[in-house]
Order: C-alpha cells, then structure tokens, then sequence
C-alpha cells in the first residue's frame, strides 16, 4: 500500500525562562510548559488560544534532561531552527502549524478523536481542538496527583482515563469537570499505572508497576470488584511485576508486555514467553548497532536486579530482549513487541520473528507500535519512526519534519490523520488526497 503522507504540524520545544507559571494567558506562542506545583497549588484549568505565529522562535537545544539510557536529542530540525533557519515548507502556504510548547518533557500517550485531541505528556494532560486551535491543560491544580501522563483514552461517552505517575488511575468527567482518583487504597496494585484495557464486557484491566489489575464490570467504587495478579500469585504466570503494555487478542484473550516477557491471559490460564522462546533478536545480531553505549545497570538498582534475573550479566550496553516497551496485536490476531535493545518482534502464537535495524528497521529500541486504519504499522523507536508494510520498512525522521526522532505514542483519527507523539512535541500528520 502506497499511503503518502503531508506534514501539517509539528510542535516546537524551548528552553523556558525559571520560574515561569503553567496555564499563564498570553497573546501569542502560548507556553505550556512547567516545574511541577504542589498538589495543595490547586487552581482552575484555563483554555488558552493559541495562535500561529509568524516567525518561528528561536530555541535553544541545551538543558534537556533525560532519564539513564534515553538518547539525545538528535534532531536535525532542531538544530535548523535553532540557527534561525527555515522549517522546511508545508504542502500549502496556508496550512497552519500547530505548536504545543512542553518544554523537556516527553509525550508518552495520545487519544485522537474527531474533533479533540488527547495528549498525555509529563507535565499534564493537553486537551486539543484542532478546528480552533484551542488547548486547555490538566494538572495537580486542577485534581491530578501527578503531573506526569503514561496514558489516556476515553472510557465512555463522558469520562476519559488517565494513568499516571505515581498519581493513580483518574477519572476525568466532561459534565462535572472534575477528577476522580482511584489509587492503593481503592485495590490498584501501585501508583504507577501504564496502560488501561477495557474489554467488550465492560471488565477492565489496568497495568502498573507492581502487577495487573482486574476491575470487574468496570465498577471502580466496588472493593470486591478489584482483583490483582502478580508474579507470586500466577505462580509465575505473569513473569514480572513490572506491566507496561496491555492489548485485547483476536479471540478475546489478554496480552500483556512486562519487563520479564509476553504473556498471555486466556479462559482463566496464564502462558508467558520471552527471550529463550524467540523473543528479541540475540545480541550478536544487535551490538553494533546499539545507540546506546552506557550500562543502565550501574545507575539503576531496579536494572542491575533484572540483568541478573535475565542472564545478562557479561552485556554491558543498553540490551534486553525480555523487556517489552511496546505491544500491538494487529487486525489478524499477530503480536508485536517492541524491545529494549532487541528489535521488533513479530509473534504468530507459536513462534516468533524478529526485526532489527539490518532489515531496514530505525532502532532496535523500540518505544512505541500502532496499526493505522489501513492496516499498516508504525514503529516509535529511539532513531526516527518506522512504517511496516509487510515486507519492508521505511523510515521519517527530522529530516522529514518530525520535531525529534525519539517517539513515544501515536493515534489515528478516522480521517486516517496521524499524530505523533515524540520528546518535545506532537507532529500532525495527513494522507494526501488521492493516496
């Protein structure tokens, strides 16, 4: 499928001047971005215009600060704007540019839907009109715990989901405007919540850090309702604690990406996989091509434990094939795993595939994975996004127009719009007319 693609949009990141306030108004070049206030800080959320302005900012590419083992800003749009060049031309003079200005921080989660667009970033939650470039943003001023967003989607007609870091699961309601928290001593397994499923009856599944959660019914106010699954009480079922990535199965089965592997939930049985089974290319296959030259072992004692767990002693670089970042199942019921270091796996139920950078892939860090309403994938890595269409890949990257080549989430509005979500920003993305 030969499915071009416009740039129409992509968000610009500036170094911030201390001490400036989130939410302020301002006329032009709204700024978004924040040192976290304090819960008890709590103010209303403001809606702000934004307007396009006429000249680009210029940027400054120092001060980021990024977490062990991320890479560097490596941006060649960056780098062209900030010398006071021109971004490169959209399909139209008249196309506008959309600018969410988040400073340092990443955009971890995205939620597209027609008219408004969700965007989940470590500093709050962006709700976006796209057709009056109207934003307001969400955070512990305005009911959040925390500030930081893993992600966001819409419950039902009124209530989005939002899972945080260290702040619980909230529950946005649209008509009360108001933020409802369920956390540890509601029966959530930890603070720290990474993805949420709801199933076709109503059950739903929620991935944290300390194990999975399953909320019968969905009826969060009901104790007896909570249930949660671990590596103890699975018996080893579910191979780590640590749950990042929740999808639903072509049969209505559960997969789930961990630090220790895939697993599988099906009919009340747990069955797991990971490396020793083909998941993740072996790192012979992978080593020269690794970005990342530091041992997150020496600065992580969570790291350290799990490179030995895994067999990993004597690697001393950014590798584990264990560790899922990224979970897809696609239209056919095929799994897709992005791993830290060991590719794009490929699972069809019975044995596995792997793709890394020698077969056209971007990265073998893979951070994000999304199947557009074509059909195609998409793959977030550390070194620009891929697009797989069943044979090959190709690759955007800055040099295309993407802010930066670090992504972290993507969705698809019906119109097949694609937004982007990466370090620094949103890019938006249309199908040409005619593809």
């Amino acid at each position: 499928m030969n499915f071009k693609f416009t740039l129409l949009g992509v968000a610009v990141i500036l170094a911030l001047a201390a001490g400036y306030k989130l939410g302020q108004h301002q006329s032009k070049d709204a700024d978004i971005s924040t040192n976290a206030p304090t819960p008890a800080a709590v103010a209303p959320a403001q809606s702000v215009s934004v307007t396009p302005p006429a000249q680009l900012p210029t940027i400054s590419a120092s001060g980021a600060e990024l977490s062990p083992g991320h890479p560097p800003i490596g941006s060649n749009l960056l780098n062209s704007v900030a010398s006071g060049q021109s971004m490169p031309k959209p399909a139209s003079e008249n196309t506008k540019f959309t600018h969410f200005r988040v400073g340092n921080r990443n955009v971890k989660s995205i939620y597209a839907e027609d008219k408004v667009v969700w965007v989940g970033t470590s500093g709050g939650v962006i709700r976006y009109m796209p057709g009056t470039d109207d934003y307001r943003l969400f955070d512990v001023r305005n009911g959040l715990l925390a500030n930081g967003i893993f992600h966001v989607s819409r419950w039902t007609e009124n209530k989005i989901l939002v899972g945080t870091y260290g702040g619980g699961l909230a529950i946005y309601d649209e008509i009360r405007d108001k933020f409802e928290i369920y956390n540890v001593p509601d029966g959530l397994a930890d603070a720290f919540v990474y993805d949420v499923l709801v199933m076709p009856n109503g059950d739903m599944w929620i991935a944290t850090w300390s194990g999975a959660n399953l909320v019968r019914g969905g009826r969060l106010e009901d104790p007896s309702a909570w249930e949660t699954y671990t590596v103890e009480n699975t018996k080893g079922g579910l191979p780590n604690d640590w749950v990042y990535g929740l999808d639903l199965g072509k049969n209505g089965e559960v997969w789930f990406a961990t630090e220790g592997g895939l697993a599988r939930f099906e009919n009340g049985v747990w069955t797991n996989w990971n490396h020793k089974d083909g998941q993740g290319a072996d790192y012979d296959l992978v080593k020269d091509d690794n970005q990342f030259n530091t041992d997150p072992a020496k600065v992580s004692s969570h790291h350290a434990r799990q490179k030995i767990e895994m067999g990993l002693e004597d690697i001393n670089t950014a590798y584990n094939p264990n560790y899922i970042v990224a979970l897809a199942v696609d239209k056919e019921g095929i799994v897709w795993v992005g791993t830290w270091g060991g590719g794009l796996a490929r699972f069809d139920g019975q044995t596995f595939k792997n793709y890394t950078v020698k077969d056209g892939l971007a990265s073998n860090h893979v951070f994000m994975l999304h199947e557009d309403h074509q059909g195609v994938l998409w793959i977030g890595t550390s070194n620009g996004m891929s697009r797989f269409n069943g044979d090959s890949f190709s690759t955007m990257t800055t040099a295309d127009g993407l802010f930066s080549n670090t992504i972290f989430s993507m969705d698809t509005q019906s119109d097949s719009t694609l937004w982007v979500g990466s370090y620094g920003g949103v890019a938006r993305i249309l199908p040409k007319s005619g593809s």
